[in-house]
């Protein structure tokens, strides 16, 4: 069969890019088709970004529950199911009567999607080894970019053709493709692939014993300050994603088409940062040997780029600066996604799934949060350029926080206390075996 005469890792590395390169798709291609069902329906700016969010409520609670669902049931049931959920999603956003239903069908595929990344991530904690996971995380996610940047001028070219409707049965029908060719490719231990060689496997991490009960309350307080810079980072992402198309298209007053070309070239700036951040984190593991340098200060460090870059857009008003700010500030942002989905599997392999998911939590509520405040924004003050100031002050609080995410520091469960003294059956050298592990 021609998929397998990839090696299996490098295939499963594929299949994940793909995914990541459709969900993209199918969350952002609603801000280039807004232009035709916004008018359709006569939808307000801030019911737009109402539509725009709608996916992220669903979408930040199953990030959790979709993170521990594939830790204890496998990545592969998880987004089988998943995807078929989130692709019967994006067909029926394409039979949208009005705001309603164009709200439901977003609701829904936030509930497919909301597992899609911790799943992924969990995949990646058995499949990628350990000095390749900033790269498997950037070059995943430089596919979302690309999905990002195709969307745009893929669904104008749809509209012009066809319809904005047309547009959603398009991208559905590529994601149920997906589902099957995923359900035939992955196993869920690389030991259980039938084309994988002893050599390739002993490149992996050891398999990993089945987890315990999730120390919920431990984890969600290691992971917290993590998904906080998350969250600031999120909100620039949601914002670029929710609001670039319209933002050239209306604070420029451009045609549709050549709105999305400028949108694109945003976009596309986020793909080679994603890619090289990837690169970037990895080679300074592997130089350093050092999480704190090659987690916490790149992520830091990128984040003030970011924000030093998005600041002259809001005080110039000349197009070819804003799209170079733009992309400039875009790819600094995305430089951080490989540093920070590693951090999961830094801290707490054994629940790698459950931990990216509460990490992500900070991105779902940035992605609820963000369209429909910069819609807001856009409504009350006529500006298309202020909402970019939430970027630059949160974007300064993640630069601070970023120092305290302590990747270095492994995720232990707290011992349980010893409550009175061990009985002993005599001097320390006659101690049962059971008082001598204790001991020890």
């Amino acid at each position: 069969m021609k998929l397998f005469r990839l090696r299996p890792t490098s295939m499963v590395l594929l299949m994940l890019c793909v995914m990541y390169f459709i969900t993209y798709l199918d969350r952002v291609n609603v801000s280039t088709a807004a232009s035709g069902f916004g008018t359709e329906f006569g939808l307000s700016n801030t019911q737009i970004g109402l539509v725009f969010s709608a996916f992220a409520y669903p979408y930040l609670v199953f990030q959790i529950i979709g993170g521990w669902i594939s830790d204890k049931y496998g990545a592969r049931r998880t987004l089988i199911f998943c995807g078929a959920l989130w692709g019967l999603a994006t067909v029926l956003t394409g039979f949208a009567g009005g705001l309603f239903s164009l709200l439901a069908a977003r609701l829904l595929l936030g509930l497919g999607e909301g597992a899609t990344f911790p799943a992924a991530t969990a995949a990646m904690s058995r499949w990628v080894a350990q000095e390749k996971r900033g790269f498997a995380q950037g070059i995943t996610h430089s596919a979302a970019r690309i999905g990002n940047a195709v969307a745009p001028a893929a669904v104008v070219a749809i509209m012009a053709a066809y319809s904005w409707r047309a547009a959603f049965f398009v991208c559905g029908a590529i994601s149920l493709v997906w589902v099957v060719l995923w359900a035939f490719v992955f196993t869920e231990h690389p030991k259980d692939h039938p084309h994988i060689t002893p050599a390739e496997l002993a490149l992996l991490p050891p398999p990993k014993p089945k987890p315990p009960k999730v120390p919920w309350k431990p984890l969600f307080k290691r992971m917290f300050p993590v998904t906080v810079v998350y969250f600031c980072y999120g909100w620039t992402l949601w914002l670029f994603l929710s609001w670039i198309p319209q933002y050239f298209l209306h604070s420029y007053n451009m045609d549709l088409k050549k709105s999305a070309i400028f949108a694109s070239a945003v976009f596309l700036a986020g793909v080679v940062g994603d890619t090289l951040g990837g690169l970037v984190t990895d080679r300074l593991l592997i130089k350093t040997q050092c999480l704190k340098r090659s987690r916490s200060w790149m992520v830091a460090i990128c984040m003030f780029l970011t924000l030093l870059c998005v600041i002259p857009v809001m005080l110039s008003h000349n197009v070819y600066v804003s799209m170079l700010c733009l992309a400039g500030g875009f790819f600094f942002a995305e430089m951080t996604i490989g540093p920070m989905w590693a951090i999961p599997m830094d801290i707490a392999p054994q629940y790698s799934g459950t931990a990216s998911g509460i990490m992500n939590t900070g991105s779902a509520a940035a992605a609820i949060l963000s369209p429909v405040v910069s819609g807001y924004v856009i409504d009350r003050f006529g500006s298309w350029e202020l909402p970019f100031a939430g970027s630059v002050v949160l974007m300064a609080i993640g630069v601070i926080l970023a120092l305290r995410m302590k990747p270095e520091d492994k995720f232990t469960l707290p011992e349980a206390p010893v409550i009175g003294p061990l009985p002993s059956s005599g001097p320390p050298s006659a101690q049962s075996p059971v008082s001598a592990v204790v001991s020890k």
